[in-house]
């Protein structure tokens, strides 16, 4: 658990450098997306912002917002490592984490990283159920 301490000195950290020009962005289809997506504006102002939900490839009712992939490209990132810039989107999303979403993949990358591969990584399939349905001790 991050203290309130260490993301306020991550987030200092992030705005002494943060000089991005805005962020680019889609439609939300669900409430917890509108959320993230707006969450994550406001505290990284990213160049750009991917957001996927792929709640329906996972074991959970249709409609639901539990698993998500997010691509932020932000200039707040230089000098960080990348568990600092982590931090600092876990930090924003507290709430959303405690709350409806279960699983976050994180592509946190400066606007020169993603210029080198500008793309949204794929989850791999999910197994589904738990490991006593699956077979696995």
């Amino acid at each position: 658990m991050l203290s309130g301490q260490l993301i306020r000195r991550l987030f200092s950290m992030a705005g002494r450098v943060c000089l991005s020009r805005g962020s680019a962005g889609s439609g939300t289809s669900g409430p917890v997306e509108a959320a993230i997506r707006m969450k994550l504006e406001q505290a990284l102002n990213p160049e750009v912002l991917e957001l996927r939900n792929e709640s329906g490839g996972h074991a959970v009712p249709p409609g639901s917002e539990t698993h998500f992939r997010v691509a932020v490209v932000s200039s707040c990132f230089e000098g960080l490592s990348p568990l600092q810039r982590h931090r600092l989107v876990h930090a924003a999303l507290s709430e959303e984490l405690a709350g409806p979403v279960h699983a976050l993949a994180i592509q946190a990358r400066t606007p020169a990283q993603w210029r080198e591969n500008p793309q949204l990584d794929a989850s791999p399939p999910c197994l589904g159920g738990s490991k006593k349905t699956r077979g696995t001790p």
